[in-house]
Order: C-alpha cells, then structure tokens, then sequence
C-alpha cells in the first residue's frame, strides 16, 4: 500500500469525526486533526481504533499520542503497514 492509498483511508476515516467541515476541503499532511479539522480528543481514540480496524495494525499508546497531523498518521501507518 502506497503513501496515496493511506492517505486516501486516513481522511476517508476522519472524515465523519470532523466538526470544521470546511477543513477538508483544503485537507493536507500538515493539516492539525484536533485544531484544524475540531476533532475532539476522545473522537482521536475512535479514529485510533478505526485505523488499527482498516489497516489491521496495533497502535501503543505513546504512537497515537504523537498523532497531530494528517501526516503523522500517515507516516505512523504506513511504518506499521510496512
């Protein structure tokens, strides 16, 4: 699975947890999930699960506390993927 296609899953994912609608329009990797998009911090552990669901990977803790932006998730997704 290439950067593209996870990228594609990660906002498809995030998408229906984001309260700045208008965000997405302008969706990038340095797009900030909580402050950006209005996701909420216990929607961001949702988010967690459902990515571990899609990409079937185990996310710790300490990885989903360094998600921040688009790309981090990406980026962690795709070690995980690997």
């Amino acid at each position: 699975m290439n950067e593209a296609q996870i990228t594609e899953k990660v906002i498809a994912l995030i998408t229906p947890y984001v309260k700045n609608t208008e965000a997405l329009n302008s969706i990038g990797k340095d797009t900030r999930i909580l402050a950006d998009l209005g996701v909420n911090s216990a929607r961001l552990v949702d988010i967690v699960l459902a990515f571990e669901d899609e990409f079937d990977i185990e996310v710790s803790d300490d990885a989903a506390d360094s998600i921040a932006t688009i790309g981090d998730a990406v980026q962690l997704i795709g070690k995980l993927v690997g």
